[in-house]
């Protein structure tokens, strides 16, 4: 098991997630959809509009860094960050209708995340403080007849009408295709597992890079 702690703060979280990463499938067909890159001048953190389910060791570590006001239980028992009324301004250009007229609390006046600026000033990587599953989207582990399966939502199977929605969600004719968009998410992802998942899905047929 790779040593997280280069990466991230959450290390039994990511732990957690490189255990399901070793075994997973991928679902090369949906890093085909043309996806652009997140342009956050444009869509504002509208993937951040209603917050994040945190892990308890993540909701614990936020907290001891000074976040503890924006950590909050959610109705669902699960904690997550709390979110605040989106001021006039605030929203994205095309923001969906159906989503909360809100933002995350850890977003600043230019929509950037608290936590990512943080990790930069100190010379860590980006993501050492985000929430694993705030850098992740819109990549999602889902299941598939019982295994892991590493894979991006489409409009048509996006049930609860949310990452499929949101700009660096939504497949945009002209876009690359996500395989591309997403490589950062994805050298994150091997990085964490040791498994080189944006090799996987941009080299030939047959290709296999497990460690």
């Amino acid at each position: 098991m790779p040593d997280h702690a280069h990466f991230t703060t959450f290390a039994e979280t990511a732990q957690g997630l490189a255990r399901q990463l070793s075994e997973a499938a991928v679902d090369h067909r949906a890093f085909e959809q043309p996806l652009p890159v997140c342009e956050l001048a444009r869509c504002r953190a509208t993937c951040c509009h209603d917050g994040v389910v945190l892990s308890e060791e993540e909701a614990r570590m936020l907290t001891s860094l000074g976040g503890g006001d924006g950590v909050v239980t959610r109705e669902d028992g699960q904690f997550g960050t709390k979110t605040i009324p989106a001021k006039v301004g605030e929203l994205g250009e095309d923001y969906p209708a159906h989503f909360k007229k809100t933002r995350c609390v850890f977003l600043d006046p230019e929509h950037r995340c608290h936590w990512q600026l943080k990790a930069v000033s100190e010379g860590k990587h980006p993501w050492f403080y985000k929430p694993i599953s705030c850098w992740l989207h819109p990549v999602l582990l889902a299941k598939q007849d019982g295994r892991a399966l590493v894979t991006i939502r489409s409009r048509e199977d996006d049930e609860t009408e949310f990452a499929s929605q949101t700009p660096c969600g939504r497949a945009t004719e002209g876009a690359p295709p996500a395989r591309e968009s997403l490589g950062m998410e994805l050298k994150m992802l091997g990085d964490l597992s040791e498994r080189d998942f944006y090799g996987e899905l941009n080299a030939p047929p047959g290709f296999s890079s497990r460690a």
